[in-house]
């Protein structure tokens, strides 16, 4: 109960201050539905598919692709720096609060973020009459191991390469764009080149599209997005140890300066 009292505090302080900011809030908010419109639209008018269908495809690619990379991945970057940066951190280590409870809560206040963008992302796209054809769990547990790898590589980058608040762009920039680009968020797959086809096994956005789009747009099971669903497992299950293991050796910094 301790641990769970605690994250609960940790991820309680982030949300307020991030609505008390509204900005971030508000660019997240607006971002994910923009890049919806657009999306469908330009696949509504290219692929002679109708709105709803167009928008069917196009809500799983915005979602994972896009809205929550920039939210969880860019909003945990910029997180641990700013804790950095205002000495949290080491008030951390004289205070009653567990290290653990502090990387939880973190996680928490992220996966709460993502699942507001979910909802809004597919309110948007209903209102265009599409529709989530598949498995809801199974939709569900994808956005989650997406949401993972998103803020464990986000713990991963912000605790090793971001030392202020000017080098968070700089790493979603650097990092994310072209990751963003070859897993099919703002380029459908099918106009990629060979090459380009080959490269993006190993990019897990690329995964975390595919398995949502199976699921949610054309009603796949489990078994029909395995390949892309194992490794989507094992990029959350590195992602959150690597953050982990990074946060931790952040902590063992900050308490030596």
């Amino acid at each position: 109960m301790k641990y769970w009292r605690e994250t609960l505090a940790v991820a309680q302080r982030i949300l307020l201050e991030l609505v008390r900011r509204q900005r971030s809030l508000i660019c997240w908010s607006i971002f994910p539905v923009s890049i919806l419109l657009i999306n469908g639209l330009i696949l509504a008018e290219r692929t002679q598919l109708s709105n709803a269908q167009a928008f069917e495809a196009a809500a799983p690619l915005t979602l994972v692709g896009a809205a929550l990379f920039f939210s969880c991945l860019g909003g945990s970057i910029a997180t641990v720096v700013a804790e950095r940066e205002q000495q949290t951190l080491k008030r951390l280590a004289i205070s009653p609060l567990s290290g653990t409870s502090y990387f939880l809560g973190i996680f928490l206040a992220y996966s709460l973020i993502g699942l507001g963008q979910t909802l809004l992302v597919y309110f948007v796209a209903a209102f265009a009459g599409a529709q989530f054809q598949g498995s809801l769990w199974l939709g569900g547990l994808v956005i989650l191991l997406s949401i993972m790898t998103y803020v464990g590589g986000g713990f991963c980058l912000g605790t090793q390469f971001a030392r202020r608040t000017e080098d968070v762009n700089a790493l979603v920039s650097a990092f994310g764009v072209p990751l963003l680009i070859l897993g099919g968020a703002f380029i459908p797959i099918s106009f990629f080149p060979e090459i380009l086809l080959d490269i993006a096994q190993f990019n897990p956005i690329y995964h975390m599209n595919e398995a949502l789009f199976g699921v949610a747009a054309d009603g796949k099971g489990l078994e029909a997005i395995a390949p892309h669903f194992r490794v989507l497992v094992a990029c959350a299950g590195v992602m959150v140890a690597g953050g982990w293991l990074s946060y931790r050796r952040m902590l063992q910094m900050e308490r030596r300066l």
